[in-house]
């Protein structure tokens, strides 16, 4: 029997509640899952637990977990049909990341190029949740036997250990099949956003320069002044592709562009060819406030009913709940923990 009959197709991914939901987010992840809940059973959690792994603050926590649920719902993830919570409430994240941290390897995780970006020069006194970040995401996934994870460039290597992890645990517990091993989603054409402060650096919630990044909550005064004093280098924009070549800032921000106004980079790099920048940066701004300011006012609404978005991140759990727990009776009967 095949996997694909085993395990029925399901998709799950999340975004951390640090910071402030940005266009990186947006471009690069949530914007791209809208159309996958016509395709695919979806799960879409709000990773709170992952987000204790650097520093928070606890007493915003649960509003920044209500903002990125809000966020989700303003960019079209319908929480009827797809499942939107936090995943904390749902107890077999912690339980099966603890079983499959027996499963995985040092030699793995030491492999594992995120945790040695973010614990920079001081890696001793990094967090043990820090190093263990990988193999929480694999719980995430496998919890729901998930199937199909649509994950950006910098999460490519954490999704082949989830894989790895699902492998071994299978072989080692003699449970064939048990775990899936689950598939990157390839979204196609995503642009990978960078800062509007360095063009060769991601757009981050971390910087700390809020001018390098539109959130998802900026005001369209806000984002047309982000746009404006954007950094760009001295030359006009390029006439073709291979002109982008050591351009980074003007690259990220056509690219952006063709992201909101759903064309190619080479659509982009054709309209505005042999132009100034603050030509493009004005059109750049009018695509930005078209398709970020009605997510903003939805965001806002939602935000001003705290009730009714914790309804239905608990509604949420409910379900996700409502999956998880029995495979992760199996797991413990397999495991003999029970």
């Amino acid at each position: 029997m095949s996997e694909k009959a085993l395990h029925k197709p399901l998709v799950f991914s999340g975004v951390q509640p640090t910071g402030d939901l940005h266009l990186g987010n947006y471009l690069g992840a949530i914007k791209n899952w809208v159309p996958m809940q016509a395709e695919k059973p979806c799960i879409f959690c709000v990773v709170d637990l992952h987000a204790m792994t650097a520093e928070f603050d606890p007493r915003a926590l649960p509003g920044k977990t209500r903002e990125v649920a809000a966020g989700y719902i303003a960019s079209g993830i319908n929480p009827d049909t797809s499942i939107i919570f936090a995943q904390s409430r749902v107890s077999a994240h912690a339980e099966l990341a603890w079983v499959l941290n027996c499963v995985a390897r040092i030699g793995w995780l030491n492999r594992m190029t995120q945790f040695k970006d973010k614990a920079g020069k001081n890696r001793e006194a990094a967090s043990v949740g820090l190093y263990v970040y990988p193999v929480l995401m694999a719980a995430d996934i496998l919890a729901y036997k998930a199937t199909h994870v649509p994950v950006g460039e910098d999460q490519k290597q954490h999704l082949e250990l989830a894989r790895d992890i699902a492998q071994k645990f299978n072989n080692d517990f003699d449970a064939p099949d048990f775990f899936p091993q689950p598939e990157p989603l390839i979204l196609g054409p995503t642009p990978r956003v960078m800062s509007l402060r360095d063009g060769k650096a991601k757009m981050s919630k971390s910087d700390p320069s809020a001018a390098s990044r539109i959130t998802l909550m900026d005001s369209a005064d806000e984002i047309a002044d982000k746009i404006r004093r954007a950094k760009t280098d001295p030359d006009n924009l390029p006439e073709s592709r291979d002109g982008l070549a050591n351009r980074p800032e003007a690259e990220n921000l056509l690219s952006i562009f063709a992201a909101l106004t759903d064309v190619s980079l080479d659509q982009a790099i054709a309209q505005f060819a042999g132009k100034q920048f603050s030509a493009f940066k004005g059109a750049l701004a009018e695509a930005a406030v078209a398709k970020l300011s009605p997510i903003r006012d939805t965001m806002v609404r939602l935000m001003g009913d705290p009730a009714e978005l914790d309804r239905i991140l608990a509604k949420g759990a409910a379900r996700a709940d409502a999956i998880a727990a029995p495979i992760l009776a199996e797991v413990k009967k397999i495991t003999g923990l029970s």
